[in-house]
């Protein structure tokens, strides 16, 4: 009998690579993710594409990136002809279920609690379903933390029921090709768990690294207002209350433990993708949540793949790694072609063996926070590539950065001027604009390449590079057409004709 085809995804939301142990921080309680550390691959330099919740989702699950998507924001839905994981892989006959928060629709939080296109409606458990179980009393108690007072039990919460259904699914399908995905809100605010989790972490002080005391000298502007946005007073004095938001996360790392061990038992040989959806400042660098700057507190992200036989166990990569390659990666795990549209490459070879990187060069981006409200800085454009020694971060209406992480892993000093990493700074300066116009990012243009810093850039043009680049996702549409022969396009990406 063939060996069905089986990948688990698991995600978290808002989960720094330093509150798991096995990224070397032993205060924390996660063995369940400790122990899937030691049964694969851990990436060490692995990074979101976007450090907002529904961006970072929409480039997992599509494969392509934020500005491609459509989806930039906090509620902006993916655009009609972009593809997920789920119909492309229900159209080659995977069975594919998703439980947890989508984040995809353009909805709000919770979503629409009405199951996305390729995934099976008997298990689609958006935040919006199990909002909608709880009595109006119920609803707002689970919106509390318990420092201002909820108390409950663990069959309460979201990550819970989400559990419950994921473990259903794999008794229900244990034999089957599938494509299980368990998207869980935890530990995100606020931070809802049975309280002797929380109890755990009452005396736990969040350790204040170099970064907590950075003046944000010659930093940008927007990262002067966010800091001051926040609680008054000196940054470093500032209370790092984390008591609720690290028993959460000891909360979800047992939840998901439960979803492993029915794995384990179930479907031994299965895949298991484990990663969190973005990081958050905790005070370092004078702010907090996420949002626009590429720091490795916020951008910097878990990821974790154990796939028995066929990967290493208790291996680190330190390789560059992005969120952008999940998509390829499972669908060649499938044993499926990789389309022409998804953006990022597969990880399979890096997964087998962990000294074939796939990658010199990582992209970040960032739009804005949300489209419902004004908060979070509104419309602050960033480009950033990270080449696992150097980070360049481009920061459209501020100012730029560039960091040497293995001088300086805490990011303190911007080099943007220095003479000495003025090479270094042009070529990843080239590279990331290269990025911008192969992916055909909207907002590309001459303004991206004429930085202060940048001596040589060439004189403002409006036709730029005079390039036009075309989609290609034939799997799903015809062939789009040259504009001036109205015939199908030869070349996706090619010379412009000049009007006239």
């Amino acid at each position: 009998m063939t060996q069905p085809r089986q990948v688990i995804f698991i995600m978290t939301d808002t989960q720094r690579t330093d509150m798991l142990g096995c990224y070397g921080n032993p205060a924390m309680k996660t063995p369940a993710l400790d122990g899937l550390s030691q049964h694969g691959v851990r990436f060490d330099r692995a990074y979101t594409c976007q450090p907002v919740c529904g961006p970072a989702r929409a480039a997992i699950f599509t494969g392509t990136w934020p500005h491609s998507n459509g989806s930039w924001a906090n509620n902006m839905a993916i655009g009609d002809n972009i593809k997920t994981l789920g119909q492309r892989l229900r159209d080659n006959r995977v069975h594919c279920g998703y439980i947890g928060k989508w984040h995809l629709d353009g909805s709000d939080y919770f979503g629409l609690g009405r199951c996305a296109d390729g995934w099976d409606p008997d298990y689609w458990y958006d935040m919006r379903r199990y909002i909608d179980e709880l009595s109006p009393e119920d609803r707002r108690r689970s919106r509390l933390t318990p420092s201002q007072g909820a108390s409950v039990d663990a069959e309460f919460t979201y990550a819970h029921r989400c559990s419950d259904l994921a473990i259903r699914f794999l008794r229900d399908h244990a034999g089957e090709d599938f494509f299980l995905v368990v998207s869980y809100d935890e530990p995100h605010h606020p931070f809802l768990c049975p309280p002797r989790y929380s109890e755990m972490y009452r005396d736990y002080a969040w350790p204040r690294t170099r970064n907590h005391f950075d003046t944000l000298e010659n930093k940008p502007a927007h990262q002067f207002a966010w800091a001051k946005s926040l609680p008054p007073g000196d940054p470093a004095n500032r209370q790092i209350d984390v008591a609720d938001y690290l028993g959460c996360n000891s909360f979800v790392d047992h939840e998901i433990g439960r979803v492993l061990d029915i794995a384990a038992e179930l479907a031994p040989e299965a895949m298991v993708i484990y990663t969190s959806d973005h990081g958050d400042g905790l005070y370092s660098h004078g702010i907090t949540n996420k949002g626009p700057v590429a720091y490795d507190e916020i951008a910097r992200i878990p990821l974790i793949v154990s796939w028995p036989g066929a990967a290493p166990a208790a291996v680190i990569s330190h390789a560059p790694t992005s969120h952008i390659d999940i998509a390829p990666t499972v669908m060649d795990a499938f044993g499926l072609p990789i389309p022409k549209s998804l953006e990022g490459r597969s990880m399979l070879p890096t997964i087998r063996d962990p000294a074939k990187p796939i990658n010199d060069a990582v992209f970040i981006e960032y739009g804005r926070y949300e489209v419902d409200h004004d908060g979070f800085g509104g419309f602050q454009p960033m480009r950033a590539i990270y080449d696992g020694r150097h980070k360049l971060v481009v920061n459209l209406l501020s100012s730029d950065e560039l960091y040497d992480l293995q001088a300086d892993p805490q990011e303190i000093v911007n080099l943007i001027h220095s003479p000495e990493y003025s090479r270094q700074r042009d070529q990843l300066h080239d590279r990331l604009l290269e990025w911008m116009n192969t992916t055909r990012d909207p907002f590309r243009g001459y303004y991206w390449h004429r930085r202060p810093w940048r001596k040589d850039a060439p004189v403002a043009s409006w036709n730029y590079t005079g390039m036009t680049r075309q989609r290609e996702n034939e799997e799903y549409e015809p062939r789009q057409l040259d504009y001036d022969t109205g015939e199908p396009m030869i070349s996706a990406v090619r010379r412009k004709t000049p009007p006239g």
